[in-house]
């Protein structure tokens, strides 16, 4: 969802038009994983339809007229916020992607766009949890409930610990990559997500 607060103070008079005769490139990264997923190109009245529906809307050059990403395919772009560039004639929108979003049912445009692993499996699990596949360890985990994952994540602690001091940087690593997977079992468990605990980070840092 669009961060109403965000977009309503976003500033549309500041932006430069004219460089590409009333058109500015659109840079779309995914929201939750920052995948680059699509270059696209929006007109003033696509910017205000972005705005106004929440749904990425571009214009269209080949077609001449406005397109919303997914009209014929579903696979829409639900905007999550806006921004423009230090000139003012780019815009860089956050989006979650609903379905690939590219017509060659790719994630994104750009198939070697790299995303941040760490929010890839954040996603991953939450879709565990709600579909609860059969064989999977983490579904498994789930079923066990919030006290075993929290004494999984109790475990892995100490063991990354004691790998830190007593072990080489192969186990360290193995140990730690255990923890974090569990830790991400664990917040969503509690109804809460990876980014949530980023977001803490972020506060806490912009506080120092």
């Amino acid at each position: 969802m669009a961060n109403e607060t965000e977009t309503a103070a976003f500033d549309a008079s500041r932006l430069d038009w004219g460089k590409g005769d009333g058109l500015l490139p659109v840079i779309v990264q995914d929201a939750d994983n920052l995948r680059v997923l699509m270059l696209g190109y929006m007109n003033r009245e696509a910017l205000q339809a972005t705005l106004a529906g929440g749904r990425v809307t571009f214009y269209s050059r080949s077609k001449q007229r406005l397109w919303t990403k997914g009209e014929s395919s579903g696979h829409v772009l639900e905007l999550v916020s806006l921004t423009s560039d230090c000139d003012d004639d780019t815009l860089l929108v956050l989006a979650r992607p609903h379905g690939p979003t590219c017509h060659l049912q790719r994630a994104s445009c750009f198939p070697q766009a790299p995303a941040a692993f760490l929010s890839e499996l954040d996603v991953l699990v939450a879709e565990r949890e709600r579909a609860r596949p059969q064989g999977s360890y983490t579904t498994r985990l789930f079923e066990e409930g919030v006290r075993r994952i929290a004494q999984k994540v109790g475990e892995e602690g100490v063991e990354t610990a004691l790998a830190a001091v007593a072990q080489d940087e192969n186990a360290l690593l193995g140990e730690s990559a255990d923890l974090l997977y569990h830790l991400i079992v664990l917040l969503r468990a509690r109804g809460l997500s990876l980014a949530d605990a980023v977001a803490v980070l972020r506060q806490r840092h912009a506080a120092a």
